[in-house]
């Protein structure tokens, strides 16, 4: 016992920046009597299941979703806006992909593709990155993992009860490939793009 409380006083010491004190905030100030459970629905029963009760809380926070057939997301169609090969070469070159792996904040949770911490072995995964990505921009087409997010309801704090749907708040869980994806083209578009033909002062959209 003694053991166990000096190893939790020299883990609290050595925690001396802002992202893991949160992450040991969050994990210290969780309330176990706020996990996801049993909702009241608005005729006032309570759910039975956990269907049932993520039928609500799709309703209210995804209100024009459908569910799809058998769980099963139809296949990738390439109807997204392709662009030509060298202009893919232009915007994704090794460099530009150390940036947006870099930026990502460690122990975050992965999507439903199951890749996290790309920057494990990026020397090697940028190698490979870059083919996929500038492929992915030649011929328009974005993996069905990639387009896939995990949603996680989390409690909202400072709420007297945790029985109905807007008592939660959903987190999704993007893919770091489409993320990271997603980064490069908005770094060319911010610094080549738009430096020379820059938005309107109104343009607010």
């Amino acid at each position: 016992m003694q053991a166990s409380k000096e190893t939790c006083r020299t883990f609290c010491s050595s925690v001396n920046d802002l992202p893991n004190s949160a992450r040991l905030h969050r994990a210290l100030s969780r309330d176990p009597k706020t996990r996801l459970g049993s909702l009241v629905t608005p005729t006032g029963e309570r759910t039975q299941s956990e269907g049932e009760t993520l039928d609500p809380l799709l309703a209210t926070h995804f209100p024009d979703s459908a569910t799809v057939e058998g769980g099963v997301v139809p296949a990738a169609v390439c109807c997204a806006t392709r662009v030509d090969r060298q202009v893919a070469a232009r915007i994704i070159t090794y460099h530009r992909v150390e940036w947006p792996i870099d930026s990502f904040a460690l122990h975050k949770g992965p999507s439903m593709d199951g890749i996290f911490l790309l920057q494990e072995g990026r020397e090697i995964l940028i190698l490979y990155l870059v083919r996929i990505f500038r492929a992915c921009l030649a011929t328009g087409c974005v993996p069905d993992l990639w387009r896939q997010a995990k949603v996680v309801f989390i409690p909202k704090s400072g709420r007297s009860s945790y029985c109905g749907p807007r008592d939660f708040r959903p987190i999704s869980l993007a893919s770091f490939l489409l993320k990271t994806k997603g980064r490069l083209v908005d770094i060319f578009l911010r610094d080549e793009i738009l430096a020379l033909q820059p938005l309107h002062p109104k343009q607010h959209a």
